[in-house]
């Protein structure tokens, strides 16, 4: 598919299958922990309480840093109140002039979608630049709502840059988040032409705006099926869906997915999982069945991620389910790959079924055509709330194959395997 042109429909030449992105958060990865507190100042040489730091006596140069910290602070907080005020010209106020025109792109992203809440918490205290004498680095936590006013907040690690000018330090840059998390947001780096209905947020390129009225349609009505999948706790209160052009697909969040992927969903903090499609080459029916597919992915799956390959079947057979539509065994489009599978060299495990990276694109469908089928067997079985009482148990809680098949259904896992084993055959035979 080029930009903006839809293509006619005959069957896909590729999978539109997706990667899952697990990307833990903050915690325990290594990142600078946040130290907030209020802000109080006392007058001589005593202690301080700081935005940046528990109260301390600090060296003298470690005393500065914290009062220049709390000033560039300062200059975050109005600018996020000109954020959510709708004022860009007080939003751009704070920086350099070279850094405006990069500020003048995010703002005018970040209000497309609607944004509710966004806050800038410091995190340690700012670094001078070698070589650069009055001109600082401050890594800042931002956290960020789209839509619905009272969200958990996603947050975004991001490397500010700062030239002193007295009590107002200036902005002078705003980085990419690619080096310290998980990967660019869309907003950071992009123009963005945007749709919100009641249940999704759509966004995409200026280039591909003319999709968003049919691509938010779909959303919605993808919307309503993956609602049925949450496991615990509430559905998002808005799913987020970012429709990457050729170029954008190489960017946003990283790039760098492997060649047979159509769509992945990022774990981005505040219990939200933002997805992405690749326009090249995505179809209208395809886009209907990847939508179903992720959406999912983002209502069933925990904030951390799941446990690894060994339950990446059951992962990607429940999205793959509701992909399906509903729709007969015998209509699911990938059997015929999953059949070549089955009848050349797989060993009859669902461990170790998910595709390498440099897969071919018949043995992805092959792979995610069995997690499939390994899931309809159990719904048809024990029924839906069985079957996501086991994918709970296995995939939010951690429990073994063993104990959450004795707990959900009642068998041991050993014979419930075998008999997915056998109905995939069959299915295939």
């Amino acid at each position: 598919m080029t930009d903006g042109v839809q293509q006619p429909e005959p069957r896909r030449l590729w999978p539109l299958w997706t990667v899952l992105v697990v990307v833990v958060l903050l915690l325990g990865c290594g990142l600078p922990a946040l130290l907030v507190v209020g802000v109080v100042r006392e007058s001589g040489a005593r202690s301080t309480i700081s935005r940046v730091g528990a109260s301390t006596t600090d060296d003298p140069a470690t005393a500065a840093a914290r009062r220049l910290a709390d000033r560039m602070t300062a200059q975050l907080d109005r600018q996020g109140t000109a954020l959510l005020g709708g004022d860009r010209a007080g939003f751009l106020a704070i920086a350099e002039p070279a850094a405006q025109a990069d500020l003048r792109r995010r703002f005018a992203a970040l209000r497309a979608l609607k944004v509710t809440v966004w806050r800038a918490e410091p995190s340690g205290l700012p670094a001078p630049l070698v070589g650069k004498p009055g001109e600082w680095r401050l890594l800042v936590r931002f956290q960020y709502c789209f839509v619905a006013p009272n969200c958990r907040p996603s947050p975004v690690l991001i490397g500010t840059r700062w030239r002193e000018n007295g009590e107002q330090p200036r902005l002078v840059a705003m980085e990419e988040s690619k080096s310290v998390e998980t990967g660019t947001r869309p907003w950071e780096i992009s123009d963005l032409a945007v749709a919100i209905g009641a249940r999704t947020i759509v966004a995409t390129t200026p280039a591909l705006r003319g999709k968003l009225p049919g691509l938010l349609a779909q959303a919605e009505a993808a919307a309503k099926v993956a609602d049925g999948y949450v496991v615990a706790g509430s559905p998002p209160d808005r799913y987020r869906i970012f429709y990457a052009g050729r170029t954008e697909w190489q960017r946003w969040y990283g790039g760098e997915r492997p060649e047979w992927t159509g769509g992945y969903a990022v774990t981005v903090g505040g219990g939200h999982h933002e997805v992405v499609l690749n326009a090249d080459g995505l179809t209208s029916s395809g886009t209907d069945d990847l939508l179903r597919h992720e959406l999912t992915h983002a209502a069933a799956l925990p904030e951390r991620g799941y446990p690894g390959k060994t339950t990446w079947w059951l992962v990607e057979g429940l999205a793959e389910f509701a992909g399906a539509g509903g729709q007969a065994v015998d209509r699911y489009e990938g059997l015929a790959e999953v059949r070549k599978l089955v009848r050349g060299n797989w060993d009859g495990k669902l461990a170790g079924i998910n595709p390498a990276d440099d897969a071919s694109a018949e043995q992805v469908s092959g792979s995610y055509g069995v997690g499939y089928l390994a899931v309809r067997h159990l719904v048809d079985r024990y029924g839906p709330q069985r079957l996501l009482a086991f994918f709970k148990a296995v995939v939010h809680e951690r429990k073994t194959l063993d104990v959450a098949a004795e707990e959900a259904f009642g068998e041991q896992w050993s014979t419930l395997h075998d008999e997915c084993v056998a109905y995939v055959r069959a299915a295939t035979a």
